[in-house]
């Protein structure tokens, strides 16, 4: 058969991109991934007070906004350090932030299970189910989210996080609310997500016991095992992280060996045919996301399932739904552990400099995400934000293929490989900033 080209629409990936697929011996050989929208955030950013950041970059993303106000404040706290100003955040101030972004992580994987994965493996399998997903993703990810805004104000797009702290100063039923909060966020999951309380899931560590997984994730895992669906969507089997959380710290994953990273080796290009932008680590492709950061912690569940099934779409979506239950846990120690009497902010308003360099880096739901921003006489001369959809759908180089088109080269149709195109959870909006 000779060589064929089909171009594919793909939508609800938060935006929009064009899949030029060339087939050859009727299997996928190639795929060109293509987005045609650019807003110019960067731009914008340029000639504006630099804390003009914390508003205007949250609009980067409707899904993944508090990640993107966080590197920028980020970026600026890293950026007076540079310059030789201290800041030093109460543990306060740091575990808001963290249980806000752990808030919004949970929100975007439950959406991503059931708006995207769900759905559209069952319309690939064709055994549609009368399920209502939407209103599933609604529930949890709505009542997560009004514990994220109890403290934020508001979400999305809330802009309280601030240079030396927040802005934020809870009380104690506040803390109350948010706690009643999570806890019916933990039931949902319990109940409909996994069938396993949050202790007796968190227990597995072998992919052996997976037939104890009940719920919507066990229906899931159910059409991949059954359906031979497990050793497809394999990339480079290269994994890095870049910001530190309780999920992981930085550190670059190959085989089985984990080393250190400097983001000062992260180096972006323009690509043919598209406006994203390609990132790569000292001139190489590595995948970025949940799998990733499950690899570089060395997240007993991960490697034991990376141990059979490598780098495999299996192994990608077991580790974002693994996730949710990892910061669910991790939100409630949080929120339990919250000293209310120390200070929200201690940076003084009338500290500000007017040139520094500064870097932000933040473990975003898709992966790592920064942001680079350099002041000069007050105001933005340079803005850069690199986002973890530019890792993994680089069109690659003359020695290898991109992350995400490597894994769908050998699919022997469109519903197959955009199917493992979406395990990766795109964001379109994000990488056309």
């Amino acid at each position: 058969m000779k060589s064929l080209k089909i171009k594919q629409l793909i939508e609800k990936i938060e935006g929009e991109a064009e899949l030029d697929f060339t087939f050859n011996e009727g299997k996928i050989e190639d795929v060109r991934i293509n987005f045609g929208f650019y807003r110019g955030i960067e731009e914008i950013l340029q000639g504006k007070d630099p804390r003009d950041a914390l508003v205007i970059t949250p609009r980067v993303c409707g899904i993944c906004n508090h990640a993107h106000l966080l590197a920028a404040v980020r970026a600026i706290e890293n950026g007076y350090e540079n310059a030789g100003v201290k800041i030093e955040l109460t543990s306060k101030a740091k575990d808001i932030r963290e249980f806000t972004l752990a808030c919004e992580l949970i929100q975007n994987h439950i959406k991503w299970l059931y708006l995207t994965l769900l759905p559209q493996i069952e319309t690939y399998l064709d055994c549609k189910s009368e399920e209502n997903y939407a209103m599933k993703a609604t529930y949890l990810s709505s009542t997560i989210t009004k514990a994220l805004a109890i403290f934020a104000g508001q979400w999305p797009h809330s802009s309280y996080a601030v240079p030396g702290g927040v802005t934020c100063d809870p009380t104690y039923l506040d803390v109350m609310q948010a706690q009643s909060l999570v806890d019916e966020s933990v039931t949902f999951f319990e109940q409909v997500v996994t069938g396993l309380s949050l202790d007796e899931y968190l227990a597995i560590d072998m992919c052996a016991d997976f037939h104890r997984i009940g719920g919507d994730f066990g229906k899931l895992l159910h059409l991949i095992g059954s359906n031979g669906m497990t050793e497809i969507g394999k990339s480079h089997d290269r994994f890095i992280v870049f910001g530190e959380s309780i999920l992981s710290k930085p550190g670059k994953s190959i085989v089985t060996t984990v080393s250190r990273v400097d983001s000062t080796f992260v180096h972006e290009t323009a690509q043919m045919g598209t406006v994203a932008k390609a990132v790569t680590y000292k001139n190489k492709l590595y995948e970025v996301g949940p799998l990733a950061r499950g690899m570089v912690a060395k997240t007993p569940i991960v490697k034991n399932l990376h141990k059979r099934y490598k780098d495999s779409l299996l192994t990608r979506v077991f580790a974002r739904i693994h996730e949710i239950a990892t910061l669910l846990a991790h939100t409630k120690r949080l929120l339990q552990n919250l000293d209310l009497n120390e200070l929200s902010c201690t940076l003084d308003r009338k500290s500000i400099l007017n040139d520094f360099e500064g870097t932000g880096i933040v473990e975003a739901a898709r992966g790592s995400l920064i942001h680079k921003s350099s002041v000069k006489n007050g105001l933005i001369e340079q803005y850069e934000i690199i986002t973890p959809t530019q890792w993994n759908l680089s069109h690659g180089n003359k020695e290898e293929q991109g992350i995400a088109i490597k894994a769908m080269v050998g699919s022997q149709n469109i519903e197959e490989a955009t199917f493992i195109f979406r395990t990766f959870d795109v964001c379109s909006v994000c990488t056309t900033q």
